[in-house]
């Protein structure tokens, strides 16, 4: 069987830069590409800073893995539930970022009606119920979520991106953490201006027309 080169790259490549931002801690988070019917997926409790190209699973889409040298991360379960669950997916990072953890940790969906970027950009950010790690349960949840959004708060566990390729959900993964942590700020500096509802409604015509582009 021949495996793809390029997803394996992509895969490494974003687990570098995700580590090198603290989006990423040694063992926990993975990263997955699916490419031609296949699975790539980051391996169980590894430092995604020291992954080689061999390190990374390959599974079908039942979860046999056909590839790899290490065990498949646990959660390989949540990025086939992804892949299934809509075409344009491509690409797929979970991770316990800081602030989005935080607000999953609270049960708290991130929304906002002082920060345009984020209204346009996200629109909100809301939370799928709590799952067990590594289980079906831990899907179970974000199914209706993920139909219209591309990142999800896992309750009590962290928080996924999903894009057309992994490179679109890393950034996807990015901007939402650094929203979820320009948000947590500005209610420890003060007390932030509303924005008037007149700019909220426009702000978030911006935001549905932004997604059905």
């Amino acid at each position: 069987m021949k495996f793809s080169q390029k997803a394996i790259r992509d895969i490494l490549a974003v687990a570098q830069r995700l580590d090198a931002k603290g989006i990423l801690n040694a063992i926990e988070g993975n990263i997955s590409v699916l490419e031609e019917g296949l699975v790539y997926i980051t391996p169980s409790g590894k430092n995604k800073a020291f992954l080689t190209e061999d390190m990374i699973a390959i599974l079908d889409m039942d979860g046999n893995q056909v590839g790899g040298s290490c065990k498949a991360s646990s959660e390989y379960k949540l990025h086939l539930h992804a892949y299934q669950s809509r075409p344009d997916i491509g690409g797929m990072v979970h991770a316990h970022t800081p602030f989005l953890t935080a607000h999953a940790l609270c049960g708290q969906p991130i929304r906002t009606n002082v920060y345009p970027e984020m209204i346009v950009v996200f629109g909100s950010i809301e939370v799928a119920g709590y799952g067990r790690p590594g289980t079906d349960d831990i899907y179970r949840e974000v199914g209706p979520l993920l139909q219209k959004e591309d990142v999800i708060l896992l309750e009590n566990h962290g928080a996924m991106a999903v894009g057309k390729t992994v490179f679109d959900a890393m950034n996807t993964l990015e901007a939402a953490e650094a929203s979820a942590r320009i948000l947590t700020l500005t209610k420890l500096v003060g007390t932030p201006h509303q924005l008037p509802d007149e700019e909220c409604r426009a702000l978030w015509l911006q935001h549905e027309q932004r997604r059905q582009s």
